[in-house]
Parts: structure tokens; sequence; C-alpha cells
């Protein structure tokens, strides 16, 4: 199987990047040259635009930052998409633009599966990330072997669009940890309680979570460099929030997230890093939200291996 990548960024590198590793025959592009060159030292093909790697391939990846820019890609993808191409889409989109975008491929006879990724950077770079997949089972069983390769954990969520719904979510409740984690943080600061206590309790507790026990360490080492920008994140929570209005769902905490991540585009600048929202506070209170023996880069330590397909615990 022949398989093209298109969108080279923090996470897209990444995925591509294991996928080379693991012998998978991968062409890829990006519209900057030194990203391709340094997946072409990883094993993979240089192709020379979006539109001759689906021509090429069987299986065309994206991931791509925003819904735009995968609809730009995709039109040139459709020039040559025929019976026997499928198309995954691993963006953080909006559910109603994959929806649509899915059936112009159908349209054309090939197929699409819509699996965004969550996890972090660190275990896209290992092959230990998760991804959510939204498509038919039969189009599910033809992309899970390269899925498996990409990810740990894949969940078949339901038809195209279901994988979209449930990934901004993710990320929603992610900012809420990260927001409510700057406050707990430097509140335990201010009451003149060790940071590096602070973090094992939390870690130790019912209010832990994947986000502290990762970006935690790195607003505590003062690096604050987690690889996502606040303009992924406003853009991630703004799909949330208006999967919330389009059913009425009178969201308090969603609007007042988005107001604290525009405040922190305002100070820091809008692809300032998310964790650098602990700033507000630092410049507010005079306190530095600082521990020292805390990483300055996040390691995924998991052991790499192939992943598989998991299961709802409770059957629909």
């Amino acid at each position: 199987m022949q398989v093209g990548f298109v969108g080279l960024g923090a996470v897209g590198a990444k995925l591509a990047g294991t996928l080379a590793r693991n012998g998978v025959d991968l062409t890829v592009f990006d519209l900057e040259a030194a990203r391709i060159d340094l997946l072409v030292g990883q094993g993979a093909k240089a192709g020379s635009s979006p539109e001759s790697i689906m021509h090429d391939c069987d299986v065309v990846i994206t991931s791509l930052p925003s819904p735009a820019a995968s609809q730009a890609v995709l039109e040139q993808l459709l020039t040559e998409v025929r019976p026997g191409k499928i198309w995954i889409e691993m963006s953080t989109t909006d559910a109603d633009a994959i929806r649509t975008q899915a059936k112009a491929v159908e349209a054309l006879g090939g197929q699409a599966a819509d699996c965004p990724v969550s996890g972090g950077c660190h275990r896209a770079a290992t092959g230990n990330i998760s991804i959510f997949a939204g498509c038919d089972r039969p189009t599910f069983e033809t992309v899970l072997p390269l899925l498996t390769y990409m990810g740990r954990r894949v969940l078949h969520t339901g038809d195209v669009g279901s994988a979209s719904v449930l990934k901004v979510m993710t990320n929603y409740l992610a900012t809420v940890h990260l927001a409510s984690l700057c406050e707990a943080l430097t509140t335990m600061a201010a009451h003149g309680i060790d940071l590096a206590t602070t973090y094992e309790a939390i870690k130790a507790s019912s209010g832990t979570s994947f986000v502290h026990e990762t970006e935690s360490q790195l607003i505590l080492s003062g690096n604050r460099d987690v690889d996502f920008t606040l303009d992924l994140v406003l853009k991630d929570v703004g799909l949330f929030q208006s999967l919330a209005d389009a059913k009425a769902v009178p969201l308090e905490l969603s609007p007042k997230v988005i107001e604290i991540i525009k405040d922190g585009q305002a100070r820091y600048g809008d692809r300032a890093q998310s964790d650098r929202l602990i700033e507000r506070l630092e410049d507010a209170t005079g306190l530095s939200i600082t521990a020292p023996g805390f990483p300055t880069e996040l390691i995924d330590d998991e052991p790499e291996q192939r992943g598989q397909e998991v299961f709802c615990a409770v059957s629909p």
C-alpha cells in the first residue's frame, strides 16, 4: 500500500515519521520544503503537490491547522480521487465540514475516514498517541493497520464526523484542566506551599489529570513549550462552543475559557504556547510558579509498540 501524507506540522511530522520508521511506503508534502526534507531524511519520498500524492498513492492522510486549510488541500486532492482511493483526515476540524468533505470524496468513488488524534506531540512522536476513527466499518478495517502504527489506542467512534465531535470535546476538557491548574498552582504558591509537593499532591489525588501530569511539569520548569499554541487552543474550544450553540446547550465554563485564551493572546501573542496562560496569574500576583527539578521537555517513556483497536466497556 502506498501512503501519502500532507501537512508536516507539530503533530503531522511526528505521525508521518512513525509511518516512515515502520517501513511504510510513504510520500510526503508540506508548503515548507524544510519539513519535507526532514521526513525524506527519515525514509519518506518527497511529493510535489497534494494532487500528485493522491494520484500516486492508495491512501492520503492530511494533518492541517484549520478547517480552511483542510478544505483548500482537499480541493486539490479531489482532482485525483477515484474508486480505490482513501482519504484520512487527522486534523482537528469541524464535524459538519468533515461530513461534507467526506461526501465529496465518496461521490467520486473514494472512501473517507475522520481520524483526529489525542495525547500530545510527545506521544505522537513515539506512536503511542490515541486515535479516534469516524467512518463506516469496512473503511475502518482497511485503514486500521496504518492507524495502529501511529497510535497505541484506536477507537472506532461511528460514522464520519463523530470522531471530530469527540476530539474537540476532549480538547475543551484539556483546556479547562489547564486553566484550573494555573489557578490551583498559583493559589498554593500564594499560601507558601512548596510547588514540587503541590505537584505530587495533585498527582496522587482525585484532582489529577493527564494535563497535570504533563503540562504542569512544563509550567513548573519554566520552559512552557508544550508545542501547542493559543491560536489552536482557541480554534478547538471555539469548535466545542459551536457544537453547544448548535443544540442550545447553555454552557457556562466554555465562554470564560474562551475569554481567558483571548486575554492570553492579547498579552503574549496569538501563537504563544498554551502553557503561558500561567503567566497571566504570575503577572497579577508577582509570584513565580516554578520549582527546581522539573523537565523542560516532555518525553514519552512508554516503550513503542504496535497499537490496537479499543472497544467500549459498555455496549451501546
